[in-house]
């Protein structure tokens, strides 16, 4: 038996059975636009929760947006305990990515817009100055990773608007932004 042939044509169909078993994997593209989708659709946010809970190897990536899913649980929960129990689930998860990938912006980024449209009273505010000096200095660098230049521009649109940075902060921001367009 010959082992060069065999060994090609399971290398083949390992590789294609990897392909489908990642099929119902939606990309990042798309998962970021059905985030958006989610901010008003509980039924897309428990099909996200699903579809990300499931994935069995869960890149730093995948761990982000599994977070971001359960905040907007959270936000669609209506019982006070299921909010807080998703908020936490959701802090936990995107702490588990950031330990990942702690320069990745996107990540950052998710965890940021997360803690700063949660009521300050909760107590979800603590990584604030933190991730918007990681996604700054990330900015500044121009390592943007794993994020395509809508998702810089969504950023630096998002950072200025949060009225969160320094006067500094926000004249390099626009610069950025100039550029970018």
């Amino acid at each position: 038996m010959k082992w060069k042939p065999f060994a090609a044509a399971l290398v083949l169909f390992i590789l294609m059975l990897a392909n489908t078993l990642h099929a119902d994997t939606p990309s990042p593209k798309v998962i970021r636009k059905q985030l958006l989708e989610a901010l008003d659709r509980r039924s897309l946010t428990d099909s996200l929760y699903n579809t990300l809970s499931a994935e069995p190897n869960k890149s730093p990536q995948y761990l982000c947006y599994l977070g971001v899913v359960q905040a907007l649980k959270a936000k669609h929960a209506w019982n006070p305990y299921y909010k807080v129990k998703y908020l936490n689930d959701s802090e936990k998860t995107l702490q588990q990515a950031i330990n990942h990938e702690p320069d990745n912006i996107e990540i950052r980024f998710m965890r940021f817009s997360i803690e700063h449209n949660v009521p300050g009273f909760l107590g979800y505010g603590k990584h604030l100055v933190a991730d918007r000096e990681e996604m700054i200095k990330q900015l500044n660098a121009k390592h943007y990773g794993t994020a395509d230049k809508d998702v810089v521009i969504t950023i630096i649109k998002f950072l200025l608007d949060s009225k969160r940075c320094t006067l500094h902060e926000n004249e390099t921001l626009k610069k950025q932004l100039a550029a970018l367009k």
